[in-house]
């Protein structure tokens, strides 16, 4: 009975820390998606602008 008990009590420290990791990955994932939305919306202004400033291929950047 007591062998039961020791298992018990590992399993529910176990579930614990695990609980902890995932709720602190849930965070870091929701401040991830918040900033890729950010970039998004950012990406979105500028191509409306049209100075997105990629060069392509060959061309040379206008300060040259």
């Amino acid at each position: 009975m007591q062998h039961l008990e020791e298992q018990i009590a590992h399993l529910t420290r176990t579930v614990d820390e695990l609980n902890e990791v995932v709720t602190a990955q849930a965070s870091d994932i929701d401040v991830l998606k918040r900033r890729v939305q950010m970039l998004m919306e950012r990406e979105a202004a500028r191509e409306a602008e049209g100075s997105g400033g990629m060069v392509l291929g060959n061309e040379r950047p206008p300060h040259y």
